[in-house]
């Protein structure tokens, strides 16, 4: 473990490759699991405030599912998530012509019509950020439908936390980030 600030960094991020393999999963981890993607307390109002713009990208079935539930929902551990389409994906996701699933909210951003990229818990993703009374603990999720972003991250040699890059940076800042590099250099030497 390694601690910066107040989080406690697990080696698995430095020493475990990965990058997203859409074309071989799909987008799977918006659509499997049993809970929506962690949303955090201020991203909640976000959330509210860009809704009206988000939803023409959203299918219709997602667009019901926030209308009967709200942009955001406090799931069984009274934690903050996006909704799920009939208890399924999230009811951000699109999907292209070949059916791999996007986020609604990323495609909205990425064509200028919000400033919000989306949770960070899904921009942050294969990392999952758990906060404790003193510190938040940085952890990498193993989950069996990420193997083929395993395998194209060992073959490309990048490891989890230069894929997540933009969004350590984004959540904890550019300086923490040069820290947990200088982490790095150190467990290699």
């Amino acid at each position: 473990m390694i601690q910066i600030d107040d989080t406690i960094i697990s080696e698995e991020i430095l020493e475990n490759n990965f990058v997203c393999n859409l074309n071989a999963c799909k987008g799977a981890c918006c659509v499997e699991g049993d809970a929506g993607a962690p949303v955090e307390d201020d991203e909640v109002e976000i959330l509210e405030q860009i809704y009206h713009k988000v939803a023409p990208y959203l299918s219709s079935l997602g667009r019901k599912a926030i209308e009967v539930q709200g942009t955001a929902i406090r799931g069984t551990d009274g934690e903050w998530e996006t909704p799920l389409i009939n208890g399924g994906e999230c009811a951000y996701v699109i999907r292209n012509e070949k059916g791999i699933v996007f986020c609604g909210i990323e495609q909205a951003y990425n064509e200028g019509k919000i400033s919000w990229k989306k949770p960070i818990s899904c921009h942050l993703y294969p990392i999952r950020l758990k906060k404790y009374t003193s510190f938040t603990a940085v952890n990498y999720d193993r989950w069996d439908i990420c193997k083929d972003a395993c395998t194209l991250g060992r073959e490309l040699q990048v490891p989890i936390y230069k894929f997540v890059k933009e969004a350590l940076i984004r959540k904890f800042g550019n300086d923490w980030y040069q820290q947990l590099e200088e982490a790095k250099k150190l467990l290699e030497s």
